[in-house]
């Protein structure tokens, strides 16, 4: 009868055969072809982009002020309020500008009277000189005076235009046709314009056609044109995709913490307006486009087996300073050297014969759970 230790000593021998049989007999060529996710090549479209972040603003961008001080009096107009060119948006308070003016008014009269006086002051003086009653001396004082007399009217007569248009200027009217985006005063405040002109409204031409500011660092600004085709997503509308062209790419750098950057513009539809100002544009730079062309998955190309036979192995270090790709041949991976094109993230362009539609490249390899079960069991027992 078999002792306690001969009966432990048999059930170790009967788990290490069971598991030698399992590592040793397991890598049967299905469980080799099931070792490996693949896919076949395809053909088909890539686009490549370069991806940068920009802000929607109208294309043309009005800020209404103010010329003269006062107090607002009259609103006439509010945020998204469409307006007209000419159209009056608010009134300042008109009692001191009218006073000025009055007061303009009353000097320019009173210059035209001295003016009148002094004129039939030097007939008389001429009349005197042809006789020979005065000299020509007296006579040129009158003249002066005269001549004095007329540019005092005439700085008189500037001053009344002055004040009429500062009382003009008091009623604030819209430069051009379009929406108020931005509306800064209220009824009551006080706008100053002695040392700048306050903003009292913003007016955007016309919403239906928008602009984009865009950062571009300068690794990526050497592929980009006027036309070039973008892409873009805002986050009110994600599900959405929005398209443009680039305007300009202007040649004016910005430099922040030693990262230059650009500034490009680009020009966006906005027919149904959906898009407003101040939007954060996800941009997409369409630099090369192409159509029906045999391509593979990116993650064929950064797959690299674990355990290749050292031939296998040799070869694909050989190659590893080109684009290489791995497709099972007799269940097992063999590198294929290939030439790449363009890629747009998810799909690189193959552009050689090594590898064709419907090839199946390895794309990685699967774990076994069944495999890290028992190793895990095995180093618990």
């Amino acid at each position: 009868m078999a002792t306690a230790s001969t009966r432990k000593i048999i059930i170790v021998l009967i788990l290490v055969t069971i598991t030698a049989a399992y590592w040793y007999g397991g890598d049967t060529e299905e469980s080799l072809a099931n070792k490996y996710k693949t896919r076949a090549v395809e053909r088909g479209d890539i686009m490549q982009t370069i991806s940068a972040n920009g802000t929607l603003t109208p294309v043309v961008l009005v800020n209404v002020g103010t010329q003269v001080s006062g107090t607002v009096a009259k609103l006439h107009a509010d945020f998204n309020d469409q307006v007209k060119i000419g159209q009056i948006l608010a009134e300042l308070d008109p009692a001191l500008l009218r006073a000025q003016l009055q007061q303009s008014k009353a000097n320019f009269l009173n210059a035209q009277v001295a003016l009148k006086i002094i004129e039939n002051k030097l007939k008389r003086h001429r009349l005197l000189q042809e006789k020979d009653f005065i000299s020509n001396e007296a006579l040129e004082i009158i003249e002066q005076e005269a001549e004095a007399a007329r540019a005092q009217l005439a700085i008189n007569k500037a001053q009344v235009e002055r004040d009429q248009a500062n009382l003009n200027y008091s009623v604030i009217r819209s430069p051009i046709s379009g929406v108020v985006i931005a509306r800064d005063v209220d009824i009551g405040q006080t706008v100053a314009a002695n040392f700048q002109t306050p903003i009292l409204f913003q007016i955007a031409k016309d919403l239906r056609q928008m602009q984009i500011n865009i950062s571009v660092a300068e690794a990526d600004i050497g592929q980009l044109h006027i036309g070039q085709l973008i892409n873009f997503t805002v986050d009110a509308f994600q599900q959405r995709k929005f398209s443009g062209t680039v305007k300009q790419v202007r040649l004016n750098p910005t430099i922040q913490e030693n990262v230059v950057t650009y500034n490009v513009v680009a020009m966006v539809d906005n027919d149904d307006g959906a898009l407003l100002p101040g939007m954060t544009a996800n941009i997409h730079f369409v630099v090369m486009h192409k159509n029906d062309v045999l391509r593979v998955p990116n993650a064929a190309l950064r797959f690299q087996p674990k355990d290749m036979e050292s031939s296998e192995s040799g070869k694909a270090s050989k190659s590893s300073q080109q684009p290489t790709v791995y497709r099972l041949m007799g269940n097992r991976p063999a590198p294929v050297t290939v030439t790449t094109g363009i890629t747009d993230g998810n799909f690189t362009e193959i552009s050689s014969d090594a590898i064709k539609a419907g090839d199946k490249v390895i794309l990685n390899e699967v774990i076994d759970k069944k495999e890290s079960e028992s190793k895990f069991k095995l180093r618990v027992f």
